[in-house]
């Protein structure tokens, strides 16, 4: 064990410290201890333990959506590549995560020269962890002389911050324990490269498209909050006064409760699983403007259908319809651009075209109704109306039938949604909210489904462990709807049969709950999910895990519209005829 004062791992802990993390996820390892022991002795900085690597990966990526970055450490070999998953998801929704690992020691590499042996966690070859790791970070690297580490480090560190995307840090057993200087100063996060003539070409050509277009409308995407300027965004909107969408991942990056994007919010935009009122608003633009906008096929409509009118502008690079791109574009610089500009020479007045009302506030519920998909988020719909408390509840969404019908929520205050909506990865959401509640204050609020609620329940250990107020719904309908509403929709209908492998096994949340030490409550109807929230707000520390019973052929609408518009075929033109569960009424 080391016995330096000041250590490569204190350096990295140092510059984590200094960007404002305060909280490492990990699980632990033989080859990663030195790294493990600075970590315990270094002060500002805890460490969290969690019992699966993956879900340490997942709470790393929500506790940096709020921090603005996140880390996790883990074993060599068998703990890297089960984090991968969590990493490669950060990757692809522009967070920032540093994975910190180690690998066989000099003296350990001595001998597998000499002799051959295959070192514990290790496939033989002993860069392996790295190259994978270059697939899914801005940097991959394997730090094996402690002189030089420092510099590797803060180098990496600015990608990570600049590029807003993951890195990966392994040293060899002996360097994290090494001794070195203490850093000097801050790090400094250099602004994004940009090309002067493209930047004032692409600004040229905006202008020119808004001030034609009779029906402009804005779309934020998450690279607006990765950056943190919100704000810049506000005041464009203000100038340009033109409603706005977001996509389904950067849903909330305004406050769609009050101020200026409450007036201007036009709903989420999530394709065909939009609010109807929505899908035919964004539809009928002759100009989007989408800034920061990561598109999953979820999009392909508009992209295929509204190719012309879509200007794309995004960290590094921008593109006009299908034909003209341009790289080397500065996202915060544009926006800045732009709103000078409009300030200057303010555009034609347009009359904003208002929707209506979230039909959520209208539906019909009654206590006594069964709960379903529809009336479960109605029902939220209309406690976000009425109660403060829950708008300032941390919702957490992942992979699901509930993630498509969340997005039709409106009211929703800023950064209070967060999901996995571009890599879409079952389980994210409780691990995630591992993170969310111990880098914000705000009660976090799981909604997940039982296929992914049961890969990742082990995080109510650590949730209840550290004394975090979580709370989880499992929407319990023992199957992956998800999956089966886009390999034959008719399934839901009420002679349709799901496929084997759609369906889930049967378990006991109860004592699920009691094992993990959480509090268990039970929802059949929409009183009682009024219950639920009353008990949520009488009991504001307490973690729960809320069991909500579902039909099992209750197909989400936002679902049903999604899967008929991906595969053509319609619950209506199955042959066992249209859905009959409570509520399923294709909105």
């Amino acid at each position: 064990m080391s016995t330096a004062n000041f250590t490569v791992a204190d350096h990295l802990l140092w510059r984590l410290r200094q960007l404002g993390l305060d909280k490492v996820f990990q699980v632990p390892g033989d080859y990663v201890q030195e790294f493990m022991t600075a970590l315990d002795n270094f002060p500002g900085i805890d460490a969290v333990g969690d019992v699966t690597e993956l879900g340490a990966g997942y709470a790393a990526d929500g506790y940096a959506r709020y921090r603005g970055i996140g880390a996790v450490s883990v074993q060599y070999g068998v703990g890297t590549f089960s984090v991968l998953n969590a990493i490669a998801g950060a990757y692809v929704e522009r967070n920032p995560v540093v994975v910190i690992s180690a690998s066989p020691s000099a003296e350990n590499r001595v001998d597998i020269e000499e002799t051959g042996v295959l070192f514990h966690h290790s496939t033989g070859d002993y860069s392996a962890d790295k190259k994978v790791f270059e697939n899914v970070t801005v940097a991959s690297e394997i730090l094996s002389d402690p002189a030089s580490a420092p510099d590797i480090i803060d180098n990496v560190l600015r990608l990570a911050m600049s590029e807003k995307r993951p890195i990966y840090l392994e040293a060899w057993q002996n360097v994290w324990g090494a001794a070195c200087d203490k850093p000097d100063g801050h790090l400094v996060i250099p602004r994004p490269a940009s090309n002067p003539t493209m930047m004032a070409n692409l600004l040229d050509k905006v202008i020119n498209r808004l001030k034609e277009a009779e029906k402009p409308l804005v779309l934020l995407g998450i690279e607006i909050t990765r950056l943190g300027i919100q704000r810049e965004v506000e005041n464009l909107l203000c100038n340009l006064n033109i409603p706005y969408t977001t996509t389904t991942l950067a849903k909330s990056v305004l406050s769609e409760a009050q101020g200026l994007g409450k007036e201007l919010f036009v709903g989420t935009y999530a394709g065909e699983a939009s609010w109807p009122e929505t899908f035919d608003f964004v539809s009928k633009r002759d100009c989007i403007l989408a800034l920061g906008a990561i598109f999953t096929d979820d999009y392909l409509t508009m992209l295929k259908t509204q190719d012309n009118e879509l200007i794309r502008v995004n960290m590094g690079e921008a593109r006009i319809g299908n034909c003209e791109r341009f790289g080397g574009i500065d996202l915060a610089q544009f926006i800045d651009d732009l709103t000078v500009y409009i300030e200057h020479y303010p555009m034609q007045h347009r009359t904003l075209c208002s929707l209506p009302e979230n039909p959520y506030l209208n539906s019909p519920v009654h206590d006594c109704d069964a709960i379903t998909y529809e009336n479960f988020f109605c029902t939220y719909q209309k406690q976000l109306a009425r109660c403060q408390k829950v708008r300032d509840f941390n919702l957490i969404l992942g992979e699901s039938s509930s993630l498509y019908m969340a997005a039709r929520l409106t009211g929703i205050e800023e950064s209070r949604f967060i999901s996995d909506a571009a890599w879409g990865s079952l389980g994210h959401e409780t691990g995630c909210s591992l993170g969310t509640a111990l880098a914000d204050n705000r009660r976090s609020i799981v909604v997940a489904g039982d296929g992914g609620f049961m890969m990742m329940c082990q995080t109510l250990s650590t949730i209840s462990h550290n004394k975090l107020n979580t709370a989880v719904f499992v929407m319990s309908n023992q199957v992956y709807a998800i999956e089966q509403s886009f390999v034959d929709i008719c399934a839901f209908t009420p002679a349709g049969a799901f496929a084997p492998f759609d369906d889930l096994h049967r378990w006991d949340y109860k004592s699920l709950a009691s094992a993990y030490f959480v509090e268990y409550l039970h929802v059949e109807t929409v009183a009682d999910l009024n219950g639920v929230f009353a008990t949520l707000h009488e009991n504001p520390c307490k973690p729960y895990l809320i069991k909500v019973n579902l039909d099992k052929k209750d197909l989400a609408p936002a679902i049903q519209d999604l899967a008929e518009a991906i595969t053509g075929k319609k619950v209506d033109d199955c042959p066992c005829g249209k859905n009959t569960a409570q509520g399923n009424n294709n909105a």
